[in-house]
């Protein structure tokens, strides 16, 4: 029925939108969370590195130095990837929603045009709205 038709129309355009800016929110989010942790990253390698360097100009204890700049990379390193992980779980999760959401909204899609072919063939559309002003032309 055309009052069907029109409601899952509606439906389609009101989720639609709100879908979309869902997304893009979810792919902004994303982009700054890896962002900042990158940078924090980025800080905590310049600190490693500066450390190391301090530390090996002293010759008593440049050994010693090497081994704690090493490990501090390795920290750093590590947080680093740990934090790029958790960010794209994240990622990975909100797109697997809209995913969800976008399938509803395609399976709405298709019940419409498929009541709409079925309409179409064998079954002809009928009312002023759907004739032509030909037809109108005759009635009056």
């Amino acid at each position: 029925p055309r009052g069907e038709l029109l409601a899952a129309i509606d439906e389609v355009r009101q989720l639609l939108p709100s879908e979309l800016a869902a997304a893009s929110t979810v792919l902004s989010d994303r982009q700054s969370v890896v962002s900042a942790g990158e940078a924090e990253a980025e800080v905590i390698l310049a600190r490693a590195r500066e450390e190391r360097t301090r530390l090996i100009s002293r010759s008593e204890v440049a050994q010693e130095a090497r081994r704690q700049a090493d490990a501090m990379l390795a920290d750093a390193t590590e947080s680093a990837e740990l934090m790029r992980t958790e960010v794209e779980d994240y990622v990975d999760g909100k797109l697997a929603n809209f995913e969800i959401v976008l399938q509803k909204t395609l399976t709405a899609v298709e019940r419409g045009r498929s009541k709409l072919q079925g309409r179409g063939e064998g079954q002809e559309l009928s009312g002023p709205e759907l004739r032509g002003d030909a037809d109108l032309a005759d009635e009056a």
